[in-house]
C-alpha cells in the first residue's frame, strides 16, 4: 500500500519512515511512503503558500494555487482510485473500525456516498497548517475529512502519521502474528468499546508487586476467563467515562 503525503514540512516524516515497525515495513516493500513538498508547487517567486483570510481574522490560510497544483500532480502519478484525505476538525473521528476498512482498501460507508468503493491501494494525505486551507480545495479535491480527536493541533503532519501507523500495522506481514491485531483493544472480537486486559512479563515479583497468581497457574481456561473478566471491567470503565466526560 502506498501513502502520498502533501506537506509543508517533509522533514517531519524522516524519522517516522525509518524507525521501528513502520521503517521495517517500508524497507521490506510492504508499504511505500512518499512525501511531496507543497512549496515546490507554488508559482510565487518566494514560494509563498499562505495569505490573510478574506473578511479578516487571525491567522493565515493556505492558498488554493499550490494546493490545487500539488494535489492534481500527485493524483496524476497513478491511474487509480486513491482518495484525498484531509485532516481537520470533523464530525468523522477516526476509529478502529474505519482503520480496518482502510487497511483492506475499502472506503468506509461514511465517505462512500452509498456506493461500495474497494480495491484502494493508495491514499493521498493532505496536511494543512496555519489557520487551515482555502475552502475551495476542500470542496473540489478532498474526498475524506477526518479528525483524530476533539482537540486542535498546529498541523496535519501528526494526524497523517497516526493514520499511516494505524492502517499499516493491519497490513499482512507488517506485524508478526495476525492474532496481535484481531484480538486487541477496540477490535470486533472484544467489542468496539473494550480495552484489552492487562499484560505482565518477568519477573513475577518486582519490588513486591506480584503478577496475579492465575497467570502463573498454567490453567489456560482459567487464564482466558480472567482475561475476559478483566476486559468486561475495563469495558464498564470506558463506558462510564464516555457518559460522564472528562473529570474536572
Amino acid at each position: 500500500m502506498r501513502f502520498d503525503i502533501l506537506t509543508l514540512f517533509p522533514e517531519a516524516f524522516t524519522a517516522f519512515m525509518t524507525t521501528s515497525i513502520i521503517g521495517r515495513a517500508v524497507e521490506s516493500g510492504l508499504i511505500e511512503i512518499i512525501c511531496h513538498d507543497i512549496r515546490d508547487f507554488s508559482t510565487n517567486k518566494h514560494h509563498k503558500v499562505d495569505d490573510v483570510p478574506y473578511g479578516g481574522g487571525a491567522g493565515m490560510v493556505m492558498m488554493p494555487q499550490p494546493l490545487f497544483d500539488s494535489l492534481e500532480a500527485v493524483k496524476a502519478l497513478k491511474k487509480d482510485k486513491a482518495p484525498v484525505i484531509f485532516f481537520t476538525p470533523s464530525e468523522q473521528i477516526l476509529n478502529q473500525e474505519m482503520i480496518e476498512l482502510f487497511s483492506q482498501g475499502v472506503m468506509p460507508s461514511a465517505f462512500s456516498n452509498n456506493q461500495k468503493k474497494e480495491g484502494i491501494d493508495r491514499y493521498i494525505l493532505l496536511c494543512g497548517h496555519y489557520e487551515g486551507i482555502d475552502q475551495r480545495v476542500r470542496d473540489q479535491l478532498v474526498d475524506i475529512e477526518l479528525s483524530v480527536g476533539n482537540f486542535i493541533l498546529t498541523g496535519g503532519e501528526l494526524p497523517a502519521q497516526i493514520f499511516i501507523d494505524s492502517v499499516a500495522r493491519l497490513i499482512p506481514g507488517v506485524i508478526g502474528k495476525i492474532e496481535s491485531h484481531l484480538v486487541e483493544s477496540f477490535s470486533a472480537e472484544y467489542g468496539r468499546n473494550t480495552i484489552e486486559h492487562p499484560h505482565y512479563t518477568r519477573p513475577a515479583d518486582f519490588r513486591g508487586h506480584k503478577v496475579p497468581d492465575i497467570l502463573l497457574s498454567g490453567h489456560h481456561a482459567n487464564i482466558e476467563q480472567w482475561r475476559v473478566d478483566e476486559n468486561q471491567i475495563l469495558d464498564q470503565f470506558v463506558t462510564e467515562k464516555m457518559h460522564k466526560g472528562p473529570s474536572s
